[in-house]
């Protein structure tokens, strides 16, 4: 029930935000596209956490629960923010609420320290590391608090470090150059479980004893090629976008 009241919360904020800019006259800023990425977020964070992928991943297979956090950790925090990027950003949030935390210096200092690329990078990793422990990954599944931590992280974890590759707020912190630097670390760092999973011939996770017809060391190989597809996907879309105007030039250059 939780996540469709925040899902609720948060498209109530977007439609704020959308509505003032377009009355405004900025629908070049507050385009349809926008609002059709940002719902697209939103069903992909609700398709993970209340959909049947939900009953699937916590009772009977690794790789469904390895989809779920994919899409919880990656692909919903990238839809959601190349949504609000630019001033709809600014927009979210009533002024009553915006202005005192705009106005405290403790959270700036403490946005400014997380979205520091070496800090955003390292949480991240350190979350893909820690709850892929087979004893945290197992505890997580019968322990109803602990599982939804696990999920918060994954979300709040993919939100950093997708903020630091669109850049919504426009703070320049990485360069292009940088930007791919950070999309290569994490298809790395994801590479690493990935290689785990597809070449370990031993189950890894005992709750998982290889339901639905497929075998416990099956289904972590899927799991590994799960997460392998998805930031592929994920972060080669991204690459490709960054690299077009480079691309673009050099097509134009003279020979």
């Amino acid at each position: 029930m939780l996540p469709v009241v925040a899902a609720a919360v948060a498209a109530a904020l977007f439609g704020h935000a959308f509505v003032r800019l377009r009355a405004r006259g900025r629908t070049d800023l507050a385009g349809w596209d926008r609002a059709a990425l940002f719902a697209a977020g939103l069903a992909v964070a609700l398709a993970a956490l209340v959909s049947p992928l939900d009953r699937i991943a916590e009772h009977d297979l690794l790789s469904a629960h390895m989809l779920q956090h994919v899409l919880l950790g990656d692909l919903a925090p990238a839809l959601l923010i190349v949504a609000v990027r630019g001033p709809l950003l600014f927009f979210l949030l009533p002024a009553p609420v915006l202005g005192p935390i705009a106005r405290s210096a403790t959270l700036r200092a403490l946005l400014a320290t997380l979205t520091r690329p070496p800090v955003a990078f390292g949480l991240w990793a350190l979350n893909l590391a820690v709850w892929h422990v087979p004893a945290v990954y197992d505890a997580a599944l019968t322990r109803p608090w602990l599982h939804d931590l696990e999920h918060t992280c994954w979300f709040l974890a993919g939100v950093l470090v997708w903020t630091l590759l669109v850049d919504p707020a426009g703070h320049g912190r990485l360069s292009t150059g940088g930007r791919l630097a950070l999309a290569v670390a994490l298809f790395a760092a994801g590479q690493v479980l990935t290689d785990v999973l597809v070449f370990s011939f031993t189950p890894l996770y005992p709750a998982y004893d290889g339901a639905e017809g497929i075998s416990a060391v099956r289904d972590e190989q899927l799991a590994g090629l799960a997460m392998m597809v998805e930031q592929l996907l994920t972060l080669g879309t991204l690459a490709a976008f960054l690299l077009r105007p480079r691309i673009k030039s050099a097509r134009l250059a003279p020979a």
